[in-house]
């Protein structure tokens, strides 16, 4: 089973024959097997050269380069092998037409708000705290455009995080929702776990022939893979708050587990570890597909929904988003 390979520290990446290693400034050595690995992520200063990314490219590794503050700020990324003008031109023509945008924009809405009203459900949230969101969700169909959808989105953001109060435990709490930069250490968690998916969701598109830059809920643009950010919609709710609200209500993370002062709140290099330990758990977390009546973990249910999106754009199955039955 692929894995993904996370550096803390400061030192250097370096290539020995067929095998590579990192040396941090200490002089401490560890060795990566390659053959198993499928994304590196970097979030110390490190340097590496063209012989360790000659093999990296031959065994198809992705890196992801991450700032001080755990933010997402590029990656190197193999030559893409999987490749079809064909489908290109589909996600293109998905995009263009209104219609057609406008549908696949509301799935991936709509599925993340079913996973919104799921998590309130599974601590008991009382039905009338949930009517909002039930309310916002029975109003994605009957938007008109983009900008009407992506505000009905943030309505149901915002009623969600109203009452995170009413989950999380331990003296962590959730005032307002602020992101550049995060000013307290739920909204930490929510910026870091948020991060985390996005290149989790790239990872997986990579792997198809999907062109992660043309996208349907978010805008496409320069300097971003938009289509990351739709599949991510889904999976946020699913995977990421259901790993804040255990790290946070079992006492597995604490105050001391990030760097804080009076204009922000980042996760240290600590409270990072314990996240993706979490978060790494949770996507290889499997469970019994009901239609291929196998196993399926949940960075296999990310994998599944690009294909399930291919087969929509080139007309021969209809895009039903997920919704989690289990």
């Amino acid at each position: 089973m692929s894995k993904d390979y996370y550096i803390f520290s400061n030192g250097r990446l370096q290539r020995k024959d067929n095998t590579v290693y990192f040396e941090d400034t200490d002089g401490n050595v560890k060795y990566i097997p390659v053959e198993n690995v499928e994304k590196i992520h970097i979030f110390g200063e490190t340097e590496l050269n063209n012989k360790f990314l000659n093999l990296i490219t031959k065994f198809g590794i992705i890196i992801n380069f991450y700032n001080y503050y755990g933010y997402y700020i590029g990656a190197f990324y193999p030559r893409k092998k999987n490749v079809s003008g064909f489908l290109l031109v589909k996600q293109a023509d998905n995009y263009t037409d209104n219609v057609k945008r406008l549908y696949l924009a509301k799935c991936f809405v709509d599925s993340s708000a079913y996973h919104i009203i799921r998590n309130l459900r599974s601590h008991s949230i009382d039905e009338d705290e949930l009517e909002k969101i039930i309310l916002e969700r029975e109003n994605i169909s009957k938007t008109m455009d983009i900008k009407e959808l992506m505000g009905c989105e943030g309505r149901i953001r915002k009623n969600y995080y109203s009452v995170f109060n009413r989950i999380l435990k331990n003296d962590f709490l959730l005032n307002s929702r602020e992101k550049r930069p995060p000013k307290d250490p739920v909204n930490a968690l929510i910026s870091f776990g948020n991060m985390q998916m996005y290149t989790t969701v790239l990872g997986e598109i990579y792997k198809t022939q999907l062109d992660p830059t043309i996208s349907y809920l978010h805008e496409p643009s320069t300097k971003r893979f938009s289509l990351s950010l739709d599949i991510a919609e889904i999976f946020k709710p699913l995977v990421i708050d259901t790993v804040i609200f255990k790290l946070i209500n079992n006492k597995m993370i604490t105050k001391s587990d990030f760097d804080m002062d009076t204009d922000f709140c980042f996760l240290n290099d600590n409270g990072k570890k314990k996240f993706i330990k979490e978060y790494e758990e949770k996507l290889h977390t499997t469970i019994k597909h009901r239609k291929l009546n196998r196993n399926i973990s949940y960075k296999g249910f990310i994998l599944l929904e690009c294909y399930k999106l291919i087969k929509h754009l080139i007309n021969d199955e209809t895009y039903k988003p997920l919704k989690a039955w289990w």
